[in-house]
């Protein structure tokens, strides 16, 4: 009788085990996407290409199997992807929506790590001009070099480079930085010059910046990034000084009102576009384009671990709306519907719904809209999914199949090259009616075909011999630990990057100072000097920082006879002084490294406020006021 009533007690225990399992193994999965995604490294932006720039994205991550192709703006890179500008070539790149940098000629650029709050690159040969415009508590954005690591602590613009001697120089145009190598570390302040040499740091100078030079490169940059809007201000580097974010896009443009700051690409929307308060949408930006125009149909797809099938746009401004929100078409016009401001945003290969048609040989996909779902997903070396959400990869509907021309149709043999227009076939909508779209391309016997067995990319680049071997056994050095990526495993290893040891870290820089000779030769009082046959020194030092092999050697000429001259000026200026009013004039004494003065521009920060940031206003605004820069950061699903 006991054993007859015992079984129901049994059962519901045994129920109530089951049932905590379950929770378990759920919370688990779950747990593990949510590390999963943490894990996966944030997606940049190559946003302008002059010349020919190779762009190396080696999944094995070895270097033998390291091959080159031609780069093109709007194409998505991370962790593990190398860039290289050969002679007269040029490169911008956007980490963020504020975030920037500008590869001058014969430049090599590796991006060691990119993710939450941290930016760790390695510079090998050439220059390039940092443009930092906003940086979270506690986040690193450090380059690293031969001779050392160059860590960015405060919104700036710096020039990295190296001179004729295989010298690190580090302009801080605006700024402060800090430059933590074998031989110590310190800190460098806005208007000033460091140069290290050797490895071991073994001979430090720090000088002022001459402002002709510092001019020049700050003009330099901005007419390059600034095409349209740039009036050339700053060819005086004191204009500079006294307005540095006249041109920063989060003051000006209307599209970091609607549109998180961190989304790369934000910058160029308000020059091809517009931004029109749709409805239920909210305020949504329209390409000015010609009617009849489609997304996703100028461009081509690309094979992007481990993300898969990814969009890259021919259009100038086609990355941030391809990667982030979603496209509604209203009263027969496109318009792009980004997350609100104050959200997390997430990158995606492309916000698209792929589809067969019956026919092995097609494939089409249409632009996700409001309300669709999309599948967070990356794949393993085998191309095998792994999903980041329950999101159903079948969906029921799809917001954007019913609209006229939305589905964009080509030949399986076409995928992989830039889309010909004449390519793309029109599908009646009844047919359309009956097809079942995937989230998943790769689920597609077809189109998994093409990515596994076809040949993707754009065209090989052969690096000359010299290069690619500085390129490849070139060790730089990083301050900060290096995370290690789950999907670019031994990253530090195969792009050969060392720490710093603590040692190194905590002690101090013996410098050679010569910021009081620097800027007294910069005050123009050389009476015993011929000014019209002296050499125009600071253009030929901005060209030398550049890459420049001619100007390089002009410039290891230069710099001993104005140093020569500059002492000869000194010489005579103290002789023409009385003598006991040169005792009563006291000496002056260079800082050292590592113990800079106050910026002037720094501002006590509230608990929780960013680390450091140009001016946070909004930028200038049409209509209502909404919410302005977002707090997230534009990261991989």
């Amino acid at each position: 009788m006991s054993r007859i009533k015992l079984w129901p007690h049994v059962t519901i225990v045994l129920a109530a085990v089951a049932l905590i399992a379950g929770l378990g193994v759920w919370f688990y999965l779950k747990h593990e996407q949510t590390v999963e995604a943490q894990a996966l490294p944030y997606a940049a932006r190559i946003q302008r290409v002059d010349g020919e720039v190779a762009f190396c994205d080696d999944r094995a991550n070895t270097d033998a199997n390291a091959q080159w192709t031609a780069a093109t703006a709007n194409q998505p890179f991370s962790e593990g992807d190398r860039i290289y500008t050969r002679d007269k070539s040029r490169a911008s790149l956007a980490f963020s929506g504020r975030n920037f940098a500008r590869l001058d000629p014969n430049t090599s650029l590796d991006i060691v790590s990119l993710g939450d709050r941290r930016t760790q690159l390695a510079l090998r040969d050439g220059s390039a001009i940092f443009d930092v415009g906003y940086l979270q508590p506690n986040e690193l954005f450090e380059v690293a070099t031969p001779n050392g690591a160059i860590d960015f602590d405060q919104p700036g613009l710096y020039n990295v480079g190296f001179n004729n001697n295989g010298g690190v120089l580090v302009s801080v145009l605006s700024g402060l930085a800090r430059v933590v190598g074998l031989g110590g570390s310190g800190q460098i302040n806005k208007g000033e010059m460091l140069t290290l040499l050797g490895q071991t740091a073994a001979e430090v100078t720090l000088s002022r910046l001459n402002g002709r030079d510092a001019g020049y490169q700050v003009d330099d940059y901005y007419r390059y990034q600034y095409p349209n809007t740039y009036d050339g201000r700053y060819s005086n580097y004191d204009a500079y000084l006294s307005d540095p974010y006249y041109y920063d896009p989060y003051q000006r443009n209307v599209s970091y009102k609607y549109a998180s700051s961190y989304i790369p690409g934000l910058n160029d929307l308000d020059y091809y576009g517009d931004w029109q308060n749709v409805g239920d949408y909210g305020y949504a930006w329209r390409p000015r384009v010609d009617s009849g125009w489609i997304p996703y149909q100028q461009g081509q797809w690309t094979n992007n671990y481990p993300y898969g099938p990814t969009w890259i746009s021919s259009e100038p401004w086609g990355y941030a709306p391809y990667h982030y929100g979603r496209w509604a078409n209203v009263n027969n016009q496109w318009y792009w519907i980004p997350d609100r401001v104050n959200t997390t945003p997430t990158y995606a290969p492309a916000l698209v719904a792929f589809l067969t048609l019956g026919d092995a040989n097609q494939i089409g996909w249409v632009p996700l809209g409001p309300g669709d779902n999309y599948a967070p997903r990356y794949y393993d070396d085998n191309w095998q999914p792994r999903y980041l959400s329950q999101t159903q990869i079948v969906p029921a509907r799809l917001f954007n199949l019913g609209i006229p021309g939305a589905v964009t149709v080509v030949p399986v043999d076409a995928w992989g090259r830039t889309i010909d227009p004449r390519s793309i076939r029109r599908i009646d909508q009844q047919r359309l009616a009956s097809v079942r779209p995937t989230l998943d391309p790769l689920t597609l016997t077809p189109l998994r075909n093409a990515v596994i067995h076809s040949a993707w990319g754009r065209g090989k680049i052969d690096l000359p011999p010299g290069i690619a071997k500085k390129l490849r056994d070139t060790p730089v050095f990083v301050g900060a630990d290096i995370r290690e990526s789950p999907f670019r495993k031994d990253v530090a290893k195969s792009m050969h990057v060392e720490r710093v040891s603590d040692t190194a870290r905590n002690q101090k820089f013996k410098v050679k100072d010569e910021r009081q000779e620097s800027g007294q030769a910069d005050t123009g009082r050389k009476p015993e000097v011929d000014q019209g046959r002296k050499p125009d020194l600071g253009r030929v030092t901005a060209a030398a920082i550049k890459g420049h092999k001619d100007a390089q050697g002009q410039t290891g000429q230069l710099e001993p006879q104005q140093r020569k001259e500059t002492r000869a000026q000194e010489k005579a200026t103290r002789a023409q002084v009385p003598g006991e009013q040169r005792k009563a004039q006291p000496q002056a004494q260079g800082e050292r490294v590592g113990k800079p003065a106050k910026p002037a521009e720094a501002k006590p920060q509230s608990q929780g406020a960013p680390k450091q940031d140009r001016k946070e206003k909004q930028p200038a605004q049409p209509g209502a006021q909404g919410p302005g820069g977002g707090k997230g950061k534009g990261k991989k699903p």
